[in-house]
């Protein structure tokens, strides 16, 4: 083989297979080149897309409101995507003014980071009050005002498309339906939870936290996310 003395820059070259040649770019194309992504030193737009939720639980007596700032990455291109950016907590009660504002500095602080941040739920959800919970209405239970503001992410994950929502396939759909319209035609105990969606003297469900497990065929199902011990 001869050598070849190169003077310039390379920015093409090519591959002999079988006497053909195949001539490649070394360069991206200006679309790839352009793509934007979620870093901390991603300065802040002039104006941010926001949602604001309304958190009203029994345990306080003014309710408190949750905004999240997303910013759009790649507007108007085919990568464009939303994503958090920033969160808000504001109150009336100055009793939890200080975990408020560290709470919402260290998640604001993990959104700008970028990658991925929907760990967030299941770190926020899995925090459980010492002076035990609450209800919500139709029978939901919550473990602290701190799992909830996970499930205010995670809902808002969801919206923005960042969390694909968990649903029960068509077969456990068909199951629940079935096993429901057993479960009504029985003469059950009614409970405290009378005016619940689901059936009376139903249980509370150990992954979606709803009151709605009822015992069939010898075995606890949940009618709301079809979550059963007996897999």
């Amino acid at each position: 083989m001869s050598r070849i003395e190169v003077k310039g820059k390379i920015v093409d070259y090519s591959v002999n297979q079988d006497g053909e040649s195949v001539e490649q770019s070394s360069t991206l194309p200006a679309q790839e080149a352009t793509i934007i992504r979620m870093h901390e030193k991603l300065e802040r737009p002039e104006m941010l897309v926001g949602s604001t939720y309304k958190v009203k639980t029994p345990v306080s007596e003014h309710a408190m409101y949750v905004t999240i700032n997303d910013i759009v990455l790649n507007e108007g291109t085919k990568h464009e995507k939303r994503r958090p950016f920033e969160i808000f907590i504001n109150s009336k009660n100055l009793d939890h003014y200080q975990w408020i504002v560290a709470l919402t500095r260290i998640m604001s602080a993990v959104f700008r980071k970028g990658g991925d941040v929907t760990f967030l739920v299941d770190e926020l959800q899995a925090v459980f009050d010492p002076r035990g919970g609450y209800w919500q209405p139709g029978g939901k239970f919550m473990p602290s005002i701190i799992a909830e503001l996970g499930y205010i992410i995670e809902r808002h994950l969801i919206q923005i498309g960042l969390l694909i929502p968990e649903t029960p396939s068509e077969e456990q759909k068909k199951m629940i339906k079935k096993k429901r319209a057993d479960f009504e035609a029985r003469d059950v105990q009614k409970d405290a939870f009378a005016d619940n969606q689901f059936p009376d003297g139903a249980q509370l469900c150990g992954k979606c936290n709803t009151a709605a497990s009822v015992m069939m065929d010898g075995c606890l199902t949940c009618l709301n996310c079809g979550y059963s011990k007996c897999g």
